[in-house]
């Protein structure tokens, strides 16, 4: 992930306010697209501007407007043209693959402006939103597992120009120290949990071990950023989106990213009701929250398994250290949640703690995790 700091660009534009961003409409414009219908246009929060509609022609069109640090929206241009470049001809992963993946087409860009328009997936829904409502299931999982396999068997050829940097995250120089110029930006509650992180000298030496194994692992097309909202999910068919952070990298982040978004899933339900009893208006002792956890974990124990077997399947030859070092990125994964969402708060929320003390524990000794988050194909 990208560094959150506080953006200096005002609020996010609303449907209403294209005009302000007039490389929107140019862009649509120079592709022959039309405009967007103004009725028809949703914006959606996040790190980046985001609008999606259909256009006078007719075409349901996602566009993109890239926001931050200008040397970053560089990288993740970059990142995101190489995928088009290096591996958009094995899209979409053919059905007898197992894994019937494809990623939204890029309709075109303006590299000055930071704009993208891609097609729109009107018939997917977010892999969250299944996870949240539990219509997530075992099938969906291990498709998803095959379809990160497959990523991570692409062999794009010599001339393809992927990134091969390491990731920002998981960083020892943040946990060190905050630079002055990211230390003006912080509010509240993320120099609370910078405090946190980096007066933890063990949490330190476990990303050391980890950052160490990472640079002896074998090197494969990753995503880099994988989430569970990332996932478009329609029937037997799946597309995933955002390849700003392609990269030639360890498997093991994408492996334990999914597996850390069952786990901080599983965290948050602590304090949710979702048809059974009411605790969130209750106070809930420490009993109560361990408890609840363990049993939310469990719960969700066949999910993680499932996609890891399916993983497995998609790609035998896996190095034998591949399962703890995923089992400790997905505790990273936990840490790096209270990280992302610390910037949208006025103070860290205790279940968000709770969510980074259990990653922070797998981080600590993943060997002795990988069963629990079913991890063990990988041993086979």
């Amino acid at each position: 992930m990208t560094v959150s700091v506080k953006s200096q660009r005002g609020v996010h534009p609303a449907s209403g306010e294209l005009d302000r961003v007039p490389a929107v409409g140019a862009l649509l414009a120079r592709l022959g697209l039309g405009e967007f219908e103004e009725n028809s246009v949703d914006s959606r929060p996040g790190r980046n501007d985001i609008w999606c509609g259909t256009t006078t022609t007719g075409a349901s069109v996602f566009v993109k407007r890239m926001t931050g640090d200008p040397f970053d929206i560089q990288q993740r241009t970059r990142r995101l043209l190489s995928f088009e470049t290096a591996l958009r001809a094995f899209f979409p992963f053919p059905r007898e693959s197992g894994a019937a993946l494809d990623a939204p087409r890029l309709l075109g860009h303006d590299a000055e402006a930071a704009v993208f328009a891609f097609t729109r997936v009107t018939d997917g829904e977010p892999g969250n939103d299944l996870m949240i409502e539990r219509r997530l299931d075992e099938d969906t999982a291990r498709r998803c597992g095959r379809a990160v396999a497959h990523l991570h068997s692409l062999r794009p050829g010599e001339a393809a120009q992927l990134d091969d940097s390491v990731p920002l995250f998981p960083s020892l120089k943040l946990l060190e120290g905050i630079p002055d110029t990211m230390f003006d930006l912080l509010g509240t509650a993320e120099l609370q949990m910078w405090r946190l992180l980096q007066t933890d000298d063990e949490l330190r030496g476990a990303v050391a071990r980890l950052l160490r194994r990472e640079r002896e692992a074998p090197r494969v097309p990753v995503h880099c950023d994988l989430r569970l909202d990332q996932f478009l999910i329609a029937g037997e068919h799946l597309t995933l989106t955002d390849w700003e952070e392609l990269r030639l990298g360890d498997p093991a982040r994408d492996v334990g990213a999914f597996i850390g978004e069952c786990l901080y899933r599983s965290v948050l339900d602590i304090v949710s009701a979702r048809g059974e009893v009411d605790f969130t208006a209750a106070s809930l002792t420490v009993e109560d929250v361990l408890r609840r956890g363990v049993e939310r974990i469990r719960a969700r124990q066949p999910l993680m398994a499932a996609f890891t077997a399916g993983y497995a399947q998609g790609r035998p030859g896996r190095d034998p250290r591949l399962a703890a070092r995923a089992a400790a990125f997905a505790g990273w994964h936990l840490i790096d949640r209270m990280i992302a969402t610390a910037h949208f708060r006025p103070r860290l929320l205790g279940i968000e703690r709770a969510a980074a003390g259990i990653g922070r524990t797998a981080l600590l000794d993943p060997d002795r995790f990988v069963g629990s988050l079913g991890l063990e194909p990988l041993l086979n």
